[in-house]
């Protein structure tokens, strides 16, 4: 089982940045596939980005060019940097780990872009 804990979310202006911040318990990390979701109100939880074991990444075409995700296994860490916000990327942002079957959640983060 595999803790997710986010931080670094919060209002920023349209055109701003943020970077979302997802720290891991266990001594498997460096196996998991790591990815940021995320759920507007109202709306599905989509997928923003992924970041396999072997650093291979994925994004929605939504946040391409935009968002870029990282991992750091020597600190358990998976972090998105986003830039050139938009009032539609505000939405709870959750940390996603899965290795072996097994899906972990963290709790989310809430990003907030005013127009």
């Amino acid at each position: 089982q595999v803790q997710l804990v986010e931080s670094g979310g919060g209002l920023v202006q349209a055109g701003g940045s943020l970077r979302l911040s997802c720290v891991a318990s266990g001594s498997t990390f460096s196996v998991h596939t790591m990815a940021w979701y995320r759920q507007a109100p109202g709306k599905q939880r989509e997928l923003v980005a992924r970041i396999s074991s072997a650093y291979r990444t994925d994004y929605a075409d939504s946040v391409k060019d935009r968002f870029t995700i990282s991992r750091d296994n020597a600190k358990k860490t998976v972090e998105l940097e986003m830039n050139s916000l938009k009032p539609e990327d505000t939405a709870v942002y959750l940390c996603y780990a899965y290795a072996y079957g097994v899906t972990n959640w963290g709790k989310g983060t809430l990003v907030t872009v005013s127009s």
